[in-house]
């Protein structure tokens, strides 16, 4: 009864589509979780539709195990948000020291409507891809966050709810390095040529690393986290040319 179902935090991203196959690894059924909340690389919604699609080919457990996907409207965050995630301005550092791509309380809302849901379709454990080693200092994807946030969940639902987080002491070479390790070669390659990082939403110019800008901060954190996997002994590119 749930013990061995999961629901995870699918954004389309490298981080949390490796969080998908880590779950796929570990549990009977899993479910995802997408919001809409007018962000401005909204492309991501598509990319999360194409990984899901290619996914299943690539393991005959991964096409037993992944089940429904879940998309909720978030548009009023998106509407009270003035950063620029949900707007078209420079993406700068604020005085906080904060980027200005920092959307207040996005992810603890993310949390709550996952962990609703979750309730709802019986699944005790919540997967989500955030991680405190190699990120641009939100607080929300503090490992102390997260632990806070499990404890509230819990007694608010008045149910026990796990929130894993897989890749919270991993840097981005160690996650190309993670999925690579959890589905070989080629579910590397769908990270690479699938997943959605870029904050501008740049889906027309491509990388060794994937599709992006390639100077926003998502993008200067993927791109170095691959030049850093592939330096490291035994690990290589994608199986096809970029």
């Amino acid at each position: 009864m749930g013990e061995s179902r999961a629901l995870v935090l699918f954004s389309g991203g490298q981080d949390s589509t490796t969080a998908l196959a880590w779950a796929l690894d570990r549990f009977d059924a899993v479910e995802t979780i997408g919001f809409d909340y007018g962000q401005r690389h909204r492309v991501e919604m598509e990319c999360r539709q194409a990984i899901r699609a290619k996914l299943p080919a690539l393991a005959a457990t991964y096409a037993e195990r992944l089940g429904p996907d879940h998309v909720v409207d978030l548009a009023a965050l998106g509407a009270i948000s003035e950063t620029a995630l949900t707007r078209e301005t420079e993406i700068v550092f604020a005085e906080t020291g904060l980027p200005t791509t920092f959307v207040p309380g996005r992810n603890l809302i993310f949390l709550t409507f996952a962990a609703a849901l979750a309730y709802r379709r019986n699944l005790r454990h919540i997967v989500l891809g955030v991680c405190e080693t190699d990120y641009s200092g939100y607080p929300d994807c503090r490992d102390d966050t997260i632990k806070a946030m499990q404890v509230a969940l819990g007694l608010g639902l008045d149910r026990r709810l796990v929130l894993h987080t897989p890749l919270m002491w991993r840097d981005k070479a160690q996650t190309f390095a993670l999925a690579r390790e959890i589905g070989g070669q080629a579910l590397l390659d769908l990270v690479l040529e699938e997943t959605h990082s870029c904050y501008l939403g740049d889906r027309a110019t491509r990388h060794g690393w994937g599709y992006g800008c390639g100077h926003c901060p998502a993008c200067d954190l993927r791109a170095k986290g691959f030049a850093a996997y592939l330096a490291a002994p035994g690990n290589s590119g994608p199986s096809y040319d970029t």
